[in-house]
């Protein structure tokens, strides 16, 4: 069969996306003058992938290469998005792992070739961006090596071939050239594919048999199952067994049958075992069901997901500004959205949660806001608690998830972040002098000692610091963690922010709100010195007297507020707060906006 099934794999930001594209266009799938020539990050169609500039959803193209069809998967590079990595490896048969020649192998390159390993697919290397100016080549192979004879689980694996690229430019070579500039193409990525991948193995003679490793839905066909035929062949209109994770069996039946080409896909009458296709018609299908033949409906093994290590409470907008700028309100609807995502996003987990909301579990803060802010977009409002640590008990031991953690930094503000890391119990496990200039930092921290870590890293280091964690395993719970962030200032009173109160609480710490927002009693606006709260009143202005002091008059100079991202918000709460979430606005604000509630509980707790 003329058939090479191959996925890409790397580290966020490591240049994945952007090679397929070099892929695309140079495999003739586009004409000269069309628009896609000149597009970049082609696979990334979701606007929150494009605005972040990363990928979150798994997606497969096809292209043709010397007569044989290529199906390629592009892969999410950040460790949130592992369950997407997870369920749709097994549809290939070899993997391209993407290394970048300066930051050489990072916490996810080592999550991703794990699990491509342990698949026992062919790897395929490339070091990428040779062109960088700081890229020592020969140290990143010395340590993807390294890599290898730590997780290969045959010697076998040990052989692979390495190939040296800049992806921006779309340039391979088998060498590493002595002259990046001069002329080049591709075509050494796609020549590797064609040898050193193997073309599938499964049995076309068998009766039909597919996983489904990942759901699509339009508003014309439905959902879509996507998989990988493992036996057999399927024709359009085919009865076939939908068997569940519990073995429950259902009969349906194929409506149509699709096959990737380019960006798109082709109905064909027929598919075979190998290829990669989507099946329309079952309704009831979920990612890790089986189907299969009516005349022998066998079970494949169900999709193996690491589990969630954070969680949230979420549910209906409860503040005073509730319903002026969303439109969709009540927990029945919020139930509804997230029963629709659990399908599609096998890494998400859900409970019921007291007073109307709801538990999501998720691997990290990232995977659940890209959800939260989709909600978001589609004009609910929310308001979601503090993120939790998942606490799991083992033979009577409570155990928590520990991660590491990976630091590149400017050396000058090496002092700083470890001081930061050790007041979170942070271990330093590893110290590389990556330049003259800069230094990697690897640490064993725990994930309750990197909840909103990033922030604070971005602050020490103005800017600099490059910081990404994998979940490493789990260990007996440590002791509790001192007080890391410092009090707020919260609203006194409703109504508009006035420049003049403004001045007043930047007087005592950064703030979050511009002269006329809207702000209500209790939310909070802005970061405290010290570690207590504050009530303040941004709603004053200054009072209008008939008397004049000297310089009383001088134009008041406001400094930019501070504004947080999503996940930015979420690593911020602590235990007594919230994050109200609508269409246009994030609002932080405490659970209970009396003060004197608030303060009557504060006692009773330290009572």
């Amino acid at each position: 069969m003329n058939l090479r099934n191959v996925a890409i794999i790397a580290h966020v930001d490591h240049g994945k996306t952007t090679l397929l594209d070099g892929l695309l266009k140079q495999s003739n799938l586009f004409r000269a003058n069309e628009s896609l020539m000149s597009a970049e990050l082609i696979m990334d169609s979701n606007d929150q992938e494009r605005e972040r500039g990363i990928t979150i959803l798994a997606k497969t193209t096809a292209v043709t290469y010397k007569d044989t069809k290529i199906n390629i998967i592009d892969t999410p590079g950040h460790a949130d998005f592992g369950g997407e990595v997870e369920r749709i490896l097994n549809m290939a048969d070899g993997a391209i792992l993407l290394v970048d020649a300066k930051e050489g192998p990072m916490p996810q390159t080592k999550f991703v070739l794990k699990k491509a390993l342990e698949m026992n697919l062919k790897v395929l290397v490339v070091v990428n961006k040779i062109d960088k100016p700081d890229a020592n080549i020969d140290n990143t192979l010395h340590r993807v090596y390294d890599l290898f004879l730590e997780l290969a689980t045959d010697e076998s694996q040990l052989e692979f071939p390495v190939l040296y690229a800049i992806g921006r430019d779309e340039k391979a070579w088998n060498e590493v050239p002595t002259d990046p500039t001069a002329a080049a193409t591709l075509e050494p990525v796609f020549e590797a594919i064609l040898q050193y991948v193997p073309a599938p193995q499964n049995d076309p003679n068998g009766d039909f048999q597919m996983l489904v490793s990942s759901l699509d839905w339009d508003a014309f066909k439905g959902k879509y199952c996507i998989g990988r035929i493992r036996r057999g062949t399927i024709k359009t209109g085919d009865s076939i067994i939908l068997i569940n994770a519990n073995g429950e069996q259902e009969k349906v039946s194929a409506e149509k049958v699709y096959v990737n080409k380019g960006l798109g896909r082709d109905e064909v009458e027929t598919a075979q075992a190998g290829d990669i296709i989507a099946l329309t018609g079952i309704k009831n299908a979920r990612i890790g069901d089986t189907l299969a033949a009516t005349n022998n409906p066998e079970q494949l093994p169900v999709i193996a997901i690491d589990a969630p290590t954070i969680s949230i409470t979420v549910g209906p907008n409860t503040s005073p500004f509730m319903g002026k700028e969303g439109s969709v309100l009540t927990g029945r609807h919020i139930l509804s959205r997230i029963e629709k995502e659990v399908q599609t996003n096998i890494a998400l987990r859900f409970e019921q949660g007291e007073g109307g909301s709801y538990i999501l579990f998720g691997r990290g803060e990232l995977h659940l806001s890209v959800f939260l802010e989709a909600m978001r977009r589609e004009g609910f409002e929310l308001e979601v608690g503090m993120p939790r640590v998942i606490i799991k008990e083992e033979n009577g031991v409570k155990m928590e998830p520990l991660e590491e953690l990976t630091i590149d930094v400017d050396n000058e503000y090496t002092g700083a972040i470890n001081s930061e890391v050790g007041r979170r119990r942070g271990v330093l496990v590893n110290h590389v002098e990556l330049t003259p200039h800069q230094t990697r930092l690897v640490f064993e921290i725990t994930t309750r000692g990197i909840l909103g870590i990033r922030s604070i890293l971005q602050n020490l280091s103005k800017g600099t610091a490059v910081a990404n964690s994998s979940f490493s395993k789990y260990v007996p719970l440590q002791g509790s963690l001192e007080k890391l962030r410092k009090g707020v200032l919260i609203s006194s009173d409703t109504g508009k922010a006035a420049g003049y109160g403004l001045n007043i609480a930047q007087g005592k710490g950064p703030v979050f709100i511009g002269p006329g927002t809207e702000v209500y009693t209790g939310m909070i606006v802005g970061l405290n010195g010290r570690d207590q709260d504050l009530e303040i009143n941004v709603t004053k202005g200054k009072q209008l007297t008939n008397m004049r002091a000297s310089g009383s008059d001088d134009a008041i100079v406001l400094a930019p507020p501070t504004v947080m991202s999503l996940e930015q918000c979420l690593s911020f709460l602590e235990e007594d707060e919230v994050l109200e979430i609508t269409p246009k606005n994030l609002r932080l604000r405490k659970k209970e906006l009396d003060a004197t509630k608030r303060y009557r509980e504060a006692r009773k707790k330290s009572a």
